[in-house]
């Protein structure tokens, strides 16, 4: 019987009874929703600050009056998670990615406690930084950690998990911003208990393993088979051990000294780089921080001033973003990653289009709810078609485009450019609102969505049910034109 390698379609085709399903083994499950704490934690962060900056602006005059200095307290954050995503693949690679997960815990702990008792906008500020810091290192950890322990054929599924806890925290936070907006100090009570999940997060990884992937890299195959041993039955462990103790020993080779600047040197570590950073960009550029940092101030905007209906009318906007990831976890590994990206941009294309109509029609006639309630539809419409696309497969391909020898830099530096253009969008929205008008700014939001279809259309491979090693030769055939006999793992790619 041929070789095949283990996980790839070829090997699950020749042992179909060795193919893991997405609820078959609780043990992936529970190490997917404890390392998702992490995306909890983004997600909670990323919301829970659109609403407690309407009653930060009640308590802080300096707040209030300054458009500047609200974008800071917002992307303050982002700064920080710049700082976590940079170092947060150096020590995922150095001190493994449990290790590392604990730290963003302690830091992000650490934070929500400088926030809930911050005594001015500054010392807010500073426990923003601190808070986005543990996100940054959890935003590269978190995938990067699920997809090493995942089986190729549900990988995909199980790191759009991450994602779905990522919308469940935006979710939640609005849950938390509605219950306190009646009980006195507010805002401190949203951002304080952010502190909560990273205590419970940091318990419960004491007791789970390391990723068996680093575990090999290390030279630790012990440890590593005995955790492969809770996912895999026998016959397959056995197939699995010997393949990775192969692979293991060329990357131990190759990852001698791996250094940023080694990233550009290789065209085809450059070329997965391209996409993987690319769809961070664009993930960020075409609005997502945006709508869910700002969405109750959209939610003004158009017309609806009521801090209660604003925060209401959010929540069902986060409602929506958890449901259409829980819609993007089935197809991604069902209609695959590509796919599933082209249809969603060109769905917020005509989102962006409508929510643009309603946010110039209500500023030309303010007395007409009508308009503003176009403008919150389109605004539903947008997360509808935003969250099943393009909200997991820039995170999911990132964390299987690159070697063994630079996930964890390669992921660190991808992530760290979704937080550079996280802040550079929330830093600006106001103040391009303010220049353009509302509707405006969303007009731009849409000229980058076609421009993103265009990306993916000519560089993003299709990589479902690939395995790390299939995907690797795709690099290999672009950079470097030969065969490798990677056209027929593309085909499979798209059709298994």
């Amino acid at each position: 019987m041929p070789y095949a390698t283990p996980g790839s379609s070829d090997y699950l085709e020749l042992y179909p009874e060795r193919k893991i399903s997405y609820f078959k083994n609780p043990y992936i499950l529970g190490v997917t929703a404890a390392a998702g704490i992490g995306g909890l934690l983004f997600g909670y962060d990323t919301g829970v600050i659109s609403g407690a900056l309407l009653y930060i602006k009640d308590d802080f005059d300096d707040v209030r009056n300054s458009s500047f200095l609200q974008e800071t307290i917002v992307s303050m954050a982002l700064v920080g998670a710049i700082i976590g995503a940079a170092t947060g693949g150096w020590i995922n690679d150095a001190f493994g990615r449990k290790k590392a997960t604990l730290s963003a815990d302690v830091v992000f702990t650490l934070g929500s406690v400088v926030m809930a008792s911050a005594p001015d906008a500054y010392v807010l500020i500073l426990g923003r930084l601190l808070v986005g810091i543990g996100v940054g290192v959890a935003s590269v950890t978190a995938p990067v950690y699920i997809a090493e322990s995942s089986p190729s054929e549900i990988r995909g599924s199980l790191v759009s998990t991450n994602v779905l806890m990522i919308t469940g925290g935006q979710f939640l936070s609005y849950l938390v911003n509605l219950a306190f907006t009646e009980v006195p100090g507010t805002w401190r009570w949203m951002l304080g208990v952010a502190g909560l999940p990273a205590v419970i997060q940091f318990c419960v990884m004491l007791f789970l393993p390391e990723s068996p992937r680093w575990l090999f890299l290390k030279n630790r195959k012990d440890e590593a088979i005995s955790v492969l041993s809770n996912i895999y039955n026998y016959e397959r462990l056995e197939d699995e051990v010997n393949y990775l103790t192969a692979v293991s020993e060329q990357e131990m080779q190759k990852r001698k000294n791996i250094r940023y600047m080694d990233v550009f040197r290789s065209t085809e570590i450059r070329n997965a780089f391209f996409v993987g950073a690319g769809l961070q960009a664009f993930q960020q550029f075409t609005g997502i921080s945006i709508v869910m940092y700002y969405s109750p101030t959209i939610i003004q905007m158009a017309g609806f001033n009521s801090n209660q209906l604003a925060l209401l009318l959010s929540l069902i906007v986060a409602g929506m973003n958890a449901a259409g990831t829980v819609l993007g976890i089935y197809l991604i590994d069902h209609a695959g990653r590509r796919k599933l990206a082209l249809s969603s941009l060109s769905g917020a294309t005509v989102a962006l289009a409508i929510l643009s109509a309603g946010s110039y029609l209500q500023s030309s006639d303010p007395t007409n709810r009508t308009y503003g309630w176009l403008a919150i539809i389109g605004l539903a419409l947008y997360i509808i078609f935003f969250a099943p696309g393009m909200g997991p497969v820039p995170w999911t391909v990132n964390s299987e485009i690159y070697p063994e020898e630079f996930r964890g830099v390669c992921g660190g530096m991808s992530a760290t450019v979704n937080w550079i253009c996280s802040v550079i969008m929330s830093e600006s929205f106001l103040s391009i609102s303010d220049s353009v008008g509302l509707g405006g700014s969303f007009v731009i939001l849409g000229v980058i969505c076609v421009v993103a279809f265009f990306f993916v259309l000519l560089f993003v491979p299709e990589t479902k049910g690939l395995t790390f090693e299939e995907v690797a030769l795709i690099w290999k055939k672009r950079a470097r034109g030969k065969d490798y006999d990677s056209q027929n793992l593309l085909e499979r790619g798209s059709q298994f």
